[in-house]
């Protein structure tokens, strides 16, 4: 899996870091805007990367990779 972020059009939700927190970072020093932590995270990640996608209201994230 190959993740990517639209840092143009993140709105700081933050559901990405809530349900991805390994993966994605929503700092304060960022204003809240997503941090990739990892663009290439192990499958176990997968799934929570996955719902984060659908989840985000902008569709910030992308996955370029899925790899199943």
């Amino acid at each position: 899996m190959l993740i990517s972020v639209n840092h143009d059009t993140c709105v700081a939700s933050g559901n990405c870091g809530r349900i991805a927190p390994a993966v994605f970072a929503n700092r304060l020093e960022d204003d809240g805007f997503v941090r990739l932590l990892d663009e290439s995270p192990p499958e176990s990640e997968w799934p929570a990367v996955r719902r984060a996608a659908r989840l985000c209201p902008s569709a910030t994230i992308g996955i370029e990779r899925d790899g199943s």
